[in-house]
């Protein structure tokens, strides 16, 4: 074996800098193409808001004076500030006012104030002193362990345990696990747990749902009832709606089983879900739709993107005598913000045209509802509008579209297709959407099997398998018929 060099000849596609900036700018959603138009104007500084050219010339901002100009030449703000040099006297009574207390204090006056007597107290918080978080499970367990007498190695395991707490205040690891963490004895960590689970709220600190529940009932003085008795050994009867067994193995009247029942769905699965920040989704529409007349009328959402252009006057500084590195700096950030323009307004040309190509394909869903929602795949918009199917999928990712119907992601409207009974397609979505009409209208007492509501979607023309009945069924989440049962 010799090493050697070959040539070969070849293309392949070179993915640049600027064309993964397009890419992403494409896919982004609303907010993300917000926050990157402000990084970039805070970043570029021949870019700039604006669409008129101003009357006057415009001085950039003072680094941006120093960085094209030298440090030595920056523009005074006025005359004046030149010129005056003597300090002015202050009034009588001024000289004893701490002036740093009275700026932290007042700083909300400067948005108003109520004229009430306490609105003018000069002893107010500041608007930072004023600020405050939601409080998160940890923090309020926290704040009661404080209460309690524990030493130093107890408060360790007491940090083990509640840094691996979730959300919802259940205990991820074994005590097993927090011992050997700690280097504690096993006695210890589990004695440190059962304070916690003394802690509000009632059935924090539980490892599964038994005893959870057995917690909070413990709390209530219950746990030795019936009502404990079924929680502690026919959990999973319960959730089966087996009663009339539960009664029989606990040699109870069927009534006090539901009753017992009854007062276990008060109960808290998640004692932690109140605390802590939600998760929040505030979604803003990309596109509009409205009736216009006979047609629907498609118009993106500007509001809020700012109007982007090139500085008027680092274009004049190019045709002055300047610095070679100062020019080829100004060269190579107009570029870039002419490149990002560029990108911007054809991400919003490239979503107007597959917005408008969705609404043709969907003109009955606008109409009628989702019940008329028509399947439709990525190729068939990318054809409709001569684009690759990959633009179109970046088009729509991360976007939403406002219509007489709802707010909808534009991923929503691409749908796989359902054989009706008389060979035409129905979309998927429209099938999950009459499925969940049909088990709401349902008698909670006698709910419908899987194979029932297939054999009713059938006398509708639309024919599909029980298990393709349960498979959208726990796509939304809904629960099979014996745990839908209610005893009312």
């Amino acid at each position: 074996m010799i090493p050697s060099a070959t040539q070969t000849l070849g293309t392949r596609t070179v993915i640049t800098p600027q064309m993964r900036q397009a890419f992403e700018i494409l896919q982004v959603s609303r907010g993300e193409l917000e926050h990157l138009v402000e990084q970039e104007l805070a970043e570029n500084p021949v870019l700039e808001e604006g669409l008129e050219e101003p009357e006057e010339e415009e001085r950039p901002r003072t680094e941006e004076r120093l960085e094209v100009n030298g440090a030595d030449q920056e523009w005074p703000e006025n005359d004046n500030q030149r010129e005056t040099t003597t300090e002015v006297e202050p009034e009588n009574g001024l000289r004893d006012v701490d002036w740093q207390e009275y700026l932290e204090n007042q700083s909300n006056n400067l948005h108003g104030s109520s004229g009430s007597p306490a609105a003018n107290n000069d002893e107010r918080p500041s608007l930072e002193a004023t600020m405050t978080r939601e409080e998160s499970l940890a923090d309020h367990l926290e704040w009661q362990l404080q209460m309690k007498d524990l030493d130093a190695d107890e408060k360790v395991v007491a940090k083990l345990l509640l840094g691996n707490m979730d959300g919802d205040g259940y205990l991820q690891l074994d005590i097993e696990e927090i011992a050997f963490l700690s280097g504690m004895d096993f006695e210890i960590v589990d004695q440190v747990l059962r304070r916690i689970q003394e802690l509000d709220p009632p059935g924090v600190g539980a490892r599964d749902l038994r005893e959870c529940l057995l917690l909070q009932l413990r709390a209530q003085g219950e746990d030795q009832t019936l009502v404990g008795a079924i929680v502690r050994d026919h959990l999973d009867l319960l959730e089966a709606r087996r009663f009339d067994k539960i009664a029989k193995e606990l040699d109870e009247p069927v009534e006090a089983v539901i009753e017992a029942a009854g007062d276990i769905s008060h109960l808290e699965p998640k004692p932690g879900r109140n605390y802590g920040e939600a998760d929040v989704r505030y979604i803003t529409p990309d596109v509009y739709v409205h009736k216009d007349g006979e047609d629907y009328a498609v118009t993106l959402n500007d509001e809020g993107l700012p109007q982007l252009r090139v500085s008027p006057y680092y274009r004049r500084v190019l045709g002055t005598d300047g610095g070679a590195d100062a020019k080829r700096f100004i060269k190579t950030k107009m570029r870039n913000a002419q490149w990002l323009i560029s990108c911007i307004q054809r991400r919003q040309q490239t979503l107007l045209m597959v917005a408008s190509s969705i609404v043709r394909f969907q003109r009955d869903f606008l109409d009628r509802g989702v019940d008329h929602l028509r399947p439709l795949v990525l190729k068939q918009v990318a054809d409709d509008i001569k684009m690759h199917e990959s633009t179109v999928s970046r088009a729509t990712a991360n976007k939403y579209i406002h219509t007489p119907q709802g707010i909808f992601e534009l991923k929503y409207f691409f749908t796989s297709s359902v054989k009706g009974a008389d060979d035409s397609d129905v979309s998927a979505e429209s099938v999950k959407n009459r499925i969940k009409m049909i088990i709401g209208d349902e008698d909670p007492r006698r709910p419908l099997s899987d194979q029932k509501i297939a054999k009713m979607l059938k006398e509708e023309q639309i024919d599909i398998a029980r298990r393709t009945v349960a498979k959208y069924r726990e796509m939304m989440g809904i629960l099979p018929s014996p745990k839908r049962r209610q005893v009312v």
